[in-house]
């Protein structure tokens, strides 16, 4: 076996840090429904996952196995160059999507990073394309369908279940079940979406012989990838969690624990199967099948339509990416070193327009899909006056009621004075 090398070395940097981006890019996933209904602190609610998330990282290797040694041919001479350039698609998409709020799939862009680096370095031949239908590509499909109707099916019965009950004894009894459904979910995706990390690393390690072809990830990758997942999860990703947690649907105790519970249970049941699912899309499912299942419940289909369209976008968008920053890696060390120049600036640039209009756990339940703009706006008036000698906006209502007193009081024409002196002659 030989060393770790320097590009090796890179490579596991660059996974790390994507790991990181998967924790906060995917809070949301467990705590969004949580947070939103106030049956946890904000602060608290990510701590919380962030625990767990490491707890999870040490379940289960399957996922790891199913990335390092299913989806990409280890011995069609994959480098470490091809899973760095991978890496920097998955990254740069994950904080796009970040950016815009949208709960898009952190899995789906590793994958898709992976497999555009790889036909642009060494062809189809380098991807098993049966591996990828079979335990992405259907499991992208199904899983939020199935989370969804799941969700919606508990919701109702939920419901039904309780209408005869009192309804604050309910609620707190719900609220107490989202905490403990929400810790499920995170230990869950502990299990899931640590272990990609780890098998990406892995495979590093593998292409550059530091370890020997199928074998299982060493314990310090486990340990290491468990804790970058849980960091980045404590960050918190608040764009993603107002999305989530009221961007989609109004949730109500009921529904967080009917949706958690369900999204819980399907990214457990994969990851013991070796399924690498998007635990975002599972999730997002859960979430507007509580939404359809409540009486009076509303999805709020334009954002659920932009989600979609996420997710449709982030297999190809970051095979793009990293299709690019393949072939310039390619070109040797001076390569590599542009990819990574480049892939800096662009993480930098985005952060930095997050912060013209930055969201985090002070603010991440306010927002327009909260209440309704004329609500926010009149709250506003009340609470807040406008300084001296500013005028505030008047109602139309006032306007209206005002117009016959202002009448009343205004300068009769001539015609009018003649009119009124001919009608009291007569």
């Amino acid at each position: 076996m030989e060393h770790i090398t320097l590009l090796i070395g890179i490579v596991i940097v660059t996974a790390l840090v994507f790991d990181f981006t998967n924790g906060f890019h995917d809070t949301a996933n467990a705590m969004a429904t949580t947070i939103s209904t106030g049956a946890l602190r904000p602060k608290t609610a990510v701590a919380m996952s962030a625990a767990l998330n490491l707890v999870g990282a040490f379940l289960s290797v399957e996922v790891a196995k199913t990335i390092s040694g299913g989806i990409i041919d280890e011995s069609a001479g994959i480098r470490p160059e091809v899973i760095f350039a991978g890496l920097v698609g998955a990254i740069v998409w994950n904080l796009l999507t970040w950016l815009a709020g949208l709960p898009s799939s952190s899995s789906h862009a590793l994958f898709g990073g992976l497999i555009g680096a790889t036909l642009v370095s060494v062809g189809t031949g380098g991807v098993h394309g049966e591996a990828v239908v079979m335990k992405v590509l259907i499991p992208a499909v199904a899983a939020p369908v199935v989370a969804g109707l799941a969700a919606m099916a508990a919701t109702r019965l939920t419901y039904r279940l309780a209408r005869k009950r009192d309804e604050s004894d309910t609620a707190k009894g719900y609220r107490a079940g989202q905490i403990a459904s929400a810790a499920l979910v995170s230990l869950a995706h502990g299990t899931n979406d640590a272990q990609k990390t780890m098998g990406v690393i892995t495979l590093a390690l593998i292409t550059g012989g530091v370890v020997a072809p199928h074998a299982d990830p060493p314990l310090w990758v486990i340990v290491s990838a468990g804790l970058a997942i849980a960091l980045g999860t404590y960050l918190g990703g608040w764009r993603i969690i107002r999305t989530m947690g009221r961007g989609i649907t109004d949730i109500q105790p009921p529904q967080g624990f009917a949706a958690q519970t369900g999204a819980a249970a399907t990214i457990l049941a994969s990851s013991h199967l070796g399924f690498a699912l998007s635990t975002t899309q599972v999730c997002s499912g859960s979430v507007m099948g509580s939404g359809l299942g409540r009486k009076g419940g509303v999805v709020r289909w334009s954002t659920a339509g932009r989600m979609i369209a996420a997710w449709g976008l982030t297999l190809p968008a970051a095979g793009l990416v990293a299709a690019g920053a393949a072939f310039l890696a390619g070109r040797g060390d001076w390569g590599v070193t542009a990819v990574a120049v480049l892939a800096l600036a662009a993480c930098g640039a985005i952060w930095a327009a997050s912060r013209r209009k930055p969201i985090d756990h002070t603010n991440v339940n306010e927002g327009p899909a909260a209440e309704p703009a004329g609500v926010v706006t009149a709250a506003l008036q009340t609470v807040a006056p406008p300084p001296a000698g500013v005028v505030a906006p008047r109602p139309a209502e006032a306007d209206a009621a005002e117009e016959p007193a202002e009448t009343a009081t205004e300068t009769p024409t001539p015609a009018a004075r003649r009119a009124k002196a001919a009608s009291a002659t007569s």
